[in-house]
């Protein structure tokens, strides 16, 4: 059986990295990256390794001519798009959100739909949560992006859906984000200087979130369609901050309400899991626990190694 071929955007970011090496497992595929990477910037080791396996084209997703070059390249069966700009900086200047992520989604929307002589039978798009109430300038870009993929998707036919990733966690996050800035912060022992940390958020653990997309490439869901990949339980910040505290067991604590919270930030964002199992056949499996666990000892891993 011939195994599909599959062009990811933004496959080295934090989702990418652990997802190309399970696409490998079953597919052919093709990383579309940034011209830098060309120039002998090395990519991420976990790309790296696989990279005797994997194609590369290289483009600037804001540029439509090197776009639809590499597609034509790559003559993928399905799409992952990941890239986007302001994932750990959703305040973001403007006009870098609208270049990169609504203009360089509807380049590659139309470098596979209108100019691409293979035929894409699915073209799946990461979403945020915060697309819902536009609560900053990422999620806001993101937003636009997403209704010109429904626009296409119900006056094209063609075959977009989006995959609304709650909020993932796991190995090899920014630093700066809460859950990595937490347990470096109870490794050391010291203090987490915070906000008030009552939001609550959707914690998916990075594995599901690729067991997620997996499930989603080439199951046939009408145009438009958007799964949500969560857990449908909601926990505060705070709540799971101290879990990360109780779980390294070094002393110090979280310090809430030390920082201002940001602008526009949502109270609650929980996925519609009823909905989700409903469409695919997926559920997520690593526990918080477990997967708070994964990433402490990860990190602790990466301190000894230095």
């Amino acid at each position: 059986m011939t195994r599909p071929r599959i062009l990811v955007t933004g496959g080295t970011g934090f989702i990418g990295r652990s997802l190309v090496p399970e696409l490998l497992k079953q597919a052919e595929v093709t990383l579309l990256l940034r011209e830098e990477y060309g120039d002998g910037r090395p990519l991420p080791e976990a790309i790296s390794k696989s990279r005797s396996k994997v194609d590369v084209a290289y483009a600037d997703l804001r540029n439509f001519h090197l776009t639809s070059r590499a597609v034509r390249q790559a003559r993928p069966d399905r799409v992952v798009h990941l890239a986007a700009a302001g994932v750990n900086d959703p305040f973001l200047n403007v006009n870098t959100a609208i270049s990169h992520n609504v203009n360089g989604t509807l380049n590659l929307l139309r470098a596979c739909f209108e100019v691409s002589e293979h035929r894409v039978e699915q073209v799946l798009v990461a979403r945020t949560p915060g697309e819902r109430s536009s609560m900053n300038v990422y999620a806001a870009s993101k937003a636009a992006a997403w209704a010109f993929c429904e626009m296409y998707a119900r006056t094209s036919g063609w075959p977009i859906h989006g995959a609304m990733i709650f909020q993932a966690y796991g190995r090899g996050q920014s630093a700066h984000l809460i859950v990595p800035a937490a347990i470096s912060a109870a490794l050391a022992g010291e203090d987490l200087p915070m906000t008030s940390g009552k939001q609550k958020k959707d914690w998916i653990h990075v594995d599901d979130v690729v067991a997620g997309i997996l499930c989603m490439l080439g199951k046939e869901l009408d145009p438009g369609t958007t799964i949500e990949l969560g857990s449908g339980i909601a926990l505060s910040v705070l709540e799971i901050v101290h879990r990360i505290y109780e779980l390294v067991g070094r002393g110090g604590r979280p310090s809430a309400d030390r920082l201002p919270s940001r602008p526009g930030e949502v109270q609650e964002q929980r996925a519609n899991f009823g909905r989700t199992s409903e469409l695919i056949d997926w559920r997520p499996v690593v526990s918080l626990e477990m997967g708070l666990a994964d990433v402490i000892g990860g990190t602790e891993s990466e301190q000894r190694a230095s």
